[in-house]
């Protein structure tokens, strides 16, 4: 999300928070009764309708019936919607949509395009600090609906390989990640989606520096994504997307081959 959209979004958290607080007012309830009607902390509540936090769809419907707001209140989730993707990396979703070529080199996590409903979930939920039920479904929501590109742009090469800690890192429990592991052969077998896995020892130098994605427009325009646990980078300067894509090369080189990899991979389910 670019500046100008965050300050947007406050402005609109503060607007809608502060019309909770003048109904409610307005109708006598206190902000305890209306927390304890939500199934809120009274502090939760408060930000709220400061604007620290964004209101969330539950507390405008019990405020818009306990205050008679007869549906006002309710009209202004339409401006709240939670963001579908992190606001570091939605330069490179948009980029992504639009690519040619996609290579992924993932270290410690499934990449998203690849990760099963129930995987998705238990990732996003374990964000800390810890993200609202609402912003968690939205970004479950728009995870999958990624997907979707593997099959609905079938002319566009996607390349993954991701390393072995990625594959017996148990995100979700056992079943899930049993189930998360089981779907990759699936997925790599479309005709334009590769999937390999670097088991541990191999090319480790590189390997452990990172994930990173290379990306190729139609126009053969060439970016690199790094991303980490705090920041996010989306590198178009061609010394730097030549060094990684050499650094891909080398470790696509000591990866297993495909028909390898995916019985590397059920190996390991069957481990867990």
């Amino acid at each position: 999300m670019a500046s100008a959209e965050s300050q947007q979004a406050q402005q609109n958290w503060r607007y809608c928070g502060g019309q909770v607080r003048l109904w409610r007012e307005e109708a006598g309830v206190g902000r305890q009764a209306l927390a304890d009607e939500a199934g809120y902390d009274i502090e939760y509540v408060k930000s709220m309708e400061c604007g620290r936090r964004r209101p969330t769809l539950r507390l405008l419907q019990v405020a818009d019936q306990m205050c008679g707001a007869r549906g006002k209140l309710v009209a202004g989730h339409e401006f709240l919607k939670p963001e579908p993707f992190p606001a570091r990396s939605q330069e490179y979703m948009a980029l992504e949509a639009e690519a040619f070529v996609v290579h992924h080199y993932a270290l410690g996590l499934i990449p998203g395009l690849l990760q099963t409903e129930e995987y998705a979930r238990a990732l996003i939920s374990e964000s800390c600090p810890p993200l609202d039920d609402e912003t968690v479904e939205e970004r479950v929501r728009a995870r999958l609906a990624r997907k979707e590109a593997l099959t609905r742009r079938p002319r566009t090469v996607y390349g993954f390989v991701i390393h072995e800690a990625a594959l017996r890192t148990e995100v979700g429990g056992r079943g899930v990640m049993q189930h998360q592991l089981l779907q990759l052969p699936q997925v790599g077998a479309l005709r334009n989606v590769s999937i390999q896995a670097l088991p541990f020892g191999k090319c480790s130098g590189l390997a452990l520096n990172g994930p990173f994605v290379l990306l190729e427009t139609a126009e053969h325009e060439h970016s690199a994504y790094v991303e980490g646990p705090e920041t996010s980078v989306l590198h178009a300067d061609a010394d730097k997307v030549s060094y990684l894509a050499q650094v891909h090369g080398m470790i696509r080189m000591q990866a297993f081959g495909v028909e390898e990899s995916a019985a590397f991979i059920r190996k390991v389910a069957e481990e867990l």
